[in-house]
């Protein structure tokens, strides 16, 4: 988990100080899973908030009893947003909470259907880690790479880098979701990228493209019920499709999207619809997001419930 304080968010002079991250996941998997499926948080954080943070997952309706939740010695993640308008910002990451272990994750996911992952810090787990994680869990695996794509500088700042090994990334998930930088920082044609995830293992290679909505490609039919990559790669012509975003007439607050997306994205597969579906919901949650600020209460409004805001 991750605490955000927002410089620039609207019209408020003051920063806005919350949690961020993986919080905004959580919401839309409240929002969106199938009423038969119940979320199984696995998440760190630091001694320094672990109490709000069990006051936050505590207040998930559909958790499937306790979190799986451990208490970190290091300091919580904190980043820092300057928002310089709706579409770009700073990040400044301090913090140091470590990286998941298999010894410690493999327990944890041993009697689960599926996994979402989300890298928030772009440390949550070495690439040694996924591999066991892809061998020793048998369901599907979405992961949004994100925070992979960004290293940090002397100061803290966040700055774009390509990932090492990104093949090898890949060929941990079934599903993986990139935006459109982070795409470009594997390679300057998209479908040749693509097709790279896709004869990694990936059976569902999803590019976010922002306003202009999100792109898709599979190969061949997808079906989240599948075998998985060690198991069996999907075969024929690659299948793409760009489904369009959402117009928002008063954007707020663009901090979470892309987790809006992603969780909403797995949520609607494992209803077993289309991906096209899939991806329109998601943007239709996107575009809510956008319309909302922060991530307490968010399940709500993703709900179209009555909120405070």
């Amino acid at each position: 988990m991750v605490w955000d304080t927002i410089y620039g968010r609207g019209a408020e002079a003051e920063p806005a100080e919350e949690w961020g991250g993986i919080s905004y996941a959580l919401a839309a998997l409240e929002a969106a899973l199938p009423d038969d499926w119940s979320i199984v948080p696995l998440v760190k954080v630091g001694s320094d908030l672990a109490p709000r943070a069990n006051e936050f997952l505590t207040g998930l309706t559909r958790r499937a009893g306790a979190c799986r939740f451990i208490e970190s010695p290091q300091p919580t993640n904190r980043v820092t947003l300057h928002y310089k308008n709706l579409d770009r910002c700073t990040e400044h990451l301090s913090g140091g909470v470590s990286a998941w272990t298999w010894a410690q994750l493999g327990p944890m996911v041993r009697d689960l259907d599926a996994l979402y992952v989300n890298f928030i810090s772009g440390f949550e787990m070495p690439l040694a880690a996924a591999r066991r994680l892809r061998r020793g869990f048998g369901g599907p695996i979405y992961v949004d790479l994100h925070s992979l794509f960004l290293g940090v500088d002397a100061s803290g700042m966040r700055v774009p880098e390509a990932l090492a090994d990104v093949t090898g990334w890949f060929s941990c998930f079934d599903i993986v979701q990139l935006n459109e930088d982070e795409m470009r920082l594997v390679g300057d044609n998209p479908v040749e990228v693509a097709a790279r995830a896709l004869a990694s293992g990936v059976r569902l290679f999803i590019v976010t493209l922002g306003e202009r909505g999100a792109v898709y490609y599979s190969a061949g039919d997808f079906d989240i019920a599948g075998e998985s990559p060690e198991h069996n790669r999907s075969h024929g012509p690659i299948r793409s499709a760009r489904i369009p975003a959402q117009r928002v007439e008063k954007p707020l607050d663009p901090t979470g999207c892309g987790d809006v997306f992603g969780a909403t994205t797995v949520s609607y597969l494992l209803h077993g619809v289309s991906v096209e579906e899939a991806l329109a919901e998601a943007n239709a949650s996107a575009a809510a997001n956008l319309s909302f600020r922060g991530a307490t209460e968010l399940h709500h409004h993703l709900r179209r419930e009555m909120t405070r805001q």
